[in-house]
């Protein structure tokens, strides 16, 4: 055992083992036993795999629509397969019906899925594909990340953690709309939080604290990765920095998180989404690169507004 009252050292694989096994200590299966559960797809050469993945929040509209009728053209053209998969880990914002009413829309409009969700259930050799069954999948990669040093829990109140950062993919609160002030002290809270010993992570969970987990952003902003989307074109995106919330403090992932791992299980090989999507370009990109996953190609296509009282 190494000397938990030192200050954690992220570079210690003694540390990163202990302290995954002290987050994740229930978490026994690992990356490579999840991953032969999910074999890679037997599929034609230049196949696609692509997906929708809505969250039941409400009625389809067409700014949904649209991806979705290009992800299964893209892969039903060449052979491949289309999914559904709802992400449905945020309760909060759930409605009742949302799922059955997407699924019969999208059936009136001749969007048809080979595997995922359905009214009835789910189908397919790649689920769950719902998000909220999927949680031990997600745990089991959380742990590697906080193992390899790429993670790590932050013990606080419900009511700071939604200032730092929200962790819903809505209402995520950018860096950018904050004060200056503000800004510069929620970074002197980050390198505040990332600074604790084993000891103190002990304490805190005998004490029944809960915790989220973040990763930790190594990058530099100001470098830039060179990125090439099928839409936009070779784009420069800058490193990331932001230590972004993976699992929230019930054990929940974030969108962030659980999008990654769903796609590299399920072997997606394209991702349609709206160019909205493209600031959080650098943290997807950190993210796969640490879990060691291949980045799907990505499509950022334009996004559907409508005009409301002279305003998108």
């Amino acid at each position: 055992m190494s000397d938990s009252k030192t200050v954690f050292d992220f570079t210690s694989p003694e540390q990163c083992a202990e302290l995954a096994q002290l987050l994740f200590g229930q978490v026994t299966e690992t990356p490579e036993e999840c991953e032969a559960r999910f074999p890679q797809r037997q599929l034609p050469e230049g196949a696609k795999v692509t997906r929708f993945a809505p969250s039941p929040t409400g009625f389809l509209h067409f700014g949904g629509l649209f991806p979705s009728t290009v992800g299964e053209r893209l892969a039903h053209q060449s052979g491949g397969v289309f999914i559904l998969r709802i992400e449905d880990t945020d309760a909060k914002r759930e409605v009742e019906g949302a799922t059955e009413n997407l699924i019969n829309t999208l059936a009136h409009y001749g969007v048809t899925f080979d595997e995922g969700a359905t009214v009835d259930g789910d189908k397919g050799a790649y689920g769950p594909y719902r998000q909220s069954m999927r949680g031990p999948i997600y745990h089991v990669f959380a742990k590697k990340l906080v193992a390899d040093g790429h993670a790590y829990p932050c013990f606080t109140s419900e009511e700071e953690l939604s200032r730092l950062m929200a962790a819903d993919k809505k209402a995520e609160i950018k860096e950018k709309d904050w004060h200056e002030e503000d800004a510069e002290a929620i970074k002197a809270r980050v390198d505040e939080m990332r600074t604790f010993t084993l000891d103190d992570v002990r304490d805190s969970l005998e004490k029944g604290e809960k915790f989220v987990l973040r990763l930790r952003g190594d990058g530099d902003p100001e470098r830039k990765t060179p990125f090439t989307d099928l839409i936009k074109g070779k784009l420069e995106v800058p490193e990331n920095d932001e230590d972004f919330v993976l699992l929230k403090s019930d054990g929940i992932p974030t969108y962030h998180f659980a999008h990654a791992v769903d796609d590299h299980l399920m072997g997606t090989t394209h991702v349609i989404r709206g160019e909205e999507w493209l600031p959080s370009l650098p943290k997807h990109i950190m993210l796969f690169k640490f879990l060691g996953f291949r980045l799907p190609k990505f499509m950022h296509i334009a996004q559907i507004m409508k005009l409301e009282n002279g305003s998108k």
